[in-house]
């Protein structure tokens, strides 16, 4: 990895060349030919493609390919609950409902509660079951298809995956454990052991189904390894190698790096409150100049600027909106602080609206759950 940047499952920080981590992971560049299929396919391509936000992966022509032929896809996601749900999570999420609705397939998605125990020093097994059951209402507020969504944690749904993933830990080396994920002596086995559970989900709809069928994961480029490590033995336990489309990831209110739940202050929560996101908001980083005279002579930066970012990345789908903001930005016609009341706006209108579906889930959470035998809650 570039030693300007760092991204990692467990870490992003730096400026990321998205470019040199396409050459870097070895994947490839969502091109002219994977956007004509998708626009063949749905009629309608979204504004994440149309703007390089999903940008990388691997054999979107085979997913294409096997729903042309008639054998289908499923979907599979998931989310590490270490705390509660902030905007850069959502945003793949919005993507896969997306591939959801046009192609009719299902999602597998998965909670790792038992991946941020092993790696978070400071949670415990009660903490991460507690952070997936309030992500879960994250998950059903996005809208997926009842009939098609399939929710589960790792810990509650362990018969079943322990069954597919002491299988591929069987084919895993430590050599190869330690040269993706830089493990060194000092890992807890159980850290070393996390990515066969995080594999086992990209077989678990095949082995439902008794019939192979290959899987799609939409996800931030930061998860790509595991992923690696998947589809080298994939075949070799008789399994398709799963597919991945990769998204950027979403800045943090700072300027830089992924946003992250961590850093409180520079992440917006879909449980924030208006008054909450005014404030963060409010101190995000900008491409505005020192004062008001020199912006209004120099104009801004949006490209730096984390309130153009969301924007762009999320809350503006207007194409010509989002020009006419960038052009009057640069000219120095649009100040800062007109640009955070408006994302103010369309953030806290979003959320107030999510949030809304969040309360209502609690009601419904256990018609999307996946459960097996040994995992009924009592």
């Amino acid at each position: 990895m570039p030693d300007d940047f760092v991204v990692t499952p467990w870490e992003v920080k730096g400026d990321i060349d998205y470019e040199r981590l396409i050459q870097t992971f070895g994947t490839q560049k969502v091109d002219e030919a994977i956007i004509g299929k998708f626009t063949e396919h749905t009629g309608e391509l979204h504004t994440m493609l149309k703007r390089g936000i999903f940008y990388s992966h691997r054999d979107m022509d085979k997913i294409f390919k096997d729903f042309e032929t008639g054998k289908g896809f499923v979907l599979y996601t998931g989310r590490g609950p270490s705390g509660h749900t902030h905007l850069g999570h959502l945003m793949p999420w919005i993507f896969t409902k997306y591939i959801q609705d046009k192609f009719g397939v299902e999602l597998y998605f998965q909670l790792t509660d038992d991946e941020k125990f092993l790696f978070g020093p400071d949670l415990t097994l009660e903490d991460t079951k507690h952070f997936a059951y309030e992500n879960a209402l994250d998950i059903i507020a996005m809208g997926f298809d009842k009939d098609k969504t399939h929710i589960f944690l790792d810990t509650e749904y362990a018969n079943q995956m322990y069954n597919i993933a002491i299988r591929v830990s069987k084919k895993v080396t430590f050599s190869t454990a330690k040269a993706v994920f830089g493990f060194d002596n000092s890992t807890n086995i159980g850290a070393i052991w996390f990515t066969s559970m995080q594999a086992a989900t990209s077989f678990l709809p095949s082995v439902l189904k008794g019939q192979n069928i290959r899987c799609l994961i939409p996800c931030a480029i930061d998860q790509d390894p595991h992923f690696r490590v998947t589809r080298d033995i994939a075949e070799g336990i008789g399994f398709y190698k799963p597919a991945l489309i990769h998204c950027k990831m979403l800045p943090s209110l700072a300027g830089s790096d992924k946003m992250s739940a961590s850093l409180p202050n520079t992440s917006i929560f879909t449980i924030d409150t208006p008054k909450e996101i005014k404030k963060k908001i409010g101190n995000a980083f900008t491409g505005g100049c020192a004062s008001v005279e020199e912006q209004k002579e120099q104009g801004g930066n949006p490209e730096i600027c984390s309130v153009f970012q969301y924007l762009y990345y999320i809350f503006e789908e207007d194409e010509d909106k989002l020009a006419e903001r960038k052009s009057q930005c640069l000219s120095g016609e649009l100040l800062c602080g007109y640009c955070k009341q408006y994302l103010t706006e369309k953030v806290t209108t979003f959320l107030q609206a999510h949030q809304e579906r969040r309360e209502a889930a609690r009601d419904i959470i256990e018609d999307y759950m996946l459960r097996d035998c040994l995992c009924k809650e009592e």
